[in-house]
């Protein structure tokens, strides 16, 4: 049986940037099998997209919470989000244009 993928938006608010917290998500989001992107957003806070199933996002979301060493999450938002064809593929870093 096929699992079924979904893909979320996570906002990751307060001292997150700057202490590699993008660098976790990917090593993160690598270690559970999801796809996607990670960046900075210009209000300082992270957005990391998520493809996976359900477990896979739900373990994203708690290591979200916790974050790297010197970073100091004060919430995770977690919204649905469409697939997009083009982030299903591995993980990366994505840059502000």
């Amino acid at each position: 049986m096929a699992t079924e993928l979904n893909a979320k938006r996570f906002l990751v608010s307060g001292a997150v940037q700057g202490v590699g917290f993008r660098f976790f998500a990917v090593r993160a989001a690598q270690r559970l099998g999801l796809a996607g992107y990670t960046r900075n957003l210009r209000d300082g806070r992270v957005e990391v997209y998520a493809v996976g199933d359900e477990q896979q996002l739900s373990s994203l979301h708690n290591d979200l919470e916790k974050g790297p060493r010197g970073a100091v999450v004060s919430a995770v938002a977690e919204e649905p989000a469409e697939i997009v064809a083009r982030y299903t593929d591995g993980f990366s870093i994505e840059y502000e244009p």
